[in-house]
């Protein structure tokens, strides 16, 4: 069993190289919601600066990018909130099932997101266009949830993956 486990752990190197795309991804939408922002700001005060009539619904439509796209990333680093106040009172062996419980609805989760995402993006998004820019489809709006299915789904897989190596093979051992 270890030699599938050592085959497989050959994958890491491409899911960093995902969690770097991803991350770098999040990091241009801060940028570009944090510039938005402030030539909004200061459209409003200083008259000769113009104040982008579209500038409300791109930063919000960034900010949908940046929660699910940070939310996914926060799978691989294993930092979402989860209930441990008990893991001290159950065995380790029903934390791990619990953990990999945990992990498989997740999955379901980032399925469920993909396709029905996609849907909504695909239909809804596709038939309405933003207020202030008409010439831009909504889709954009919808976007960001099968996107962050998708990312989830990877990191995820590797999640799950950890747990199960963790299963078979002993610290120390691989």
């Amino acid at each position: 069993m270890p030699k599938f486990f050592e085959t497989v752990d050959k994958l890491k190197p491409a899911y960093d190289v995902a969690y770097k795309v991803v991350l770098f991804i999040c990091k241009l939408l801060l940028i570009a919601d944090i510039l938005i922002t402030s030539v909004c700001v200061v459209g409003r005060y200083v008259p000769f600066v113009p104040d982008p009539a579209w500038s409300e619904e791109v930063v919000l439509t960034l900010m949908s990018y940046m929660a699910v796209l940070s939310a996914a990333l926060a799978i691989r680093r294993n930092a979402h909130i989860r209930m441990t106040a008990f893991d001290g009172y159950l065995p380790k062996g029903v934390i791990k099932f619990l953990d990999i419980l945990a992990d498989v609805a997740v999955f379901a989760l980032a399925v469920v997101m993909i396709v029905v995402g996609w849907q909504y993006a695909t239909g809804i998004g596709a038939k309405a266009t933003y207020v202030s820019m008409p010439f831009l489809s909504k889709f954009w709006m919808y976007f960001p949830i099968p996107l962050a299915g998708v990312a989830m789904v990877i990191f995820e897989l590797e999640t799950i993956y950890n747990h199960v190596k963790g299963i078979f093979v002993k610290e120390g051992e691989a």
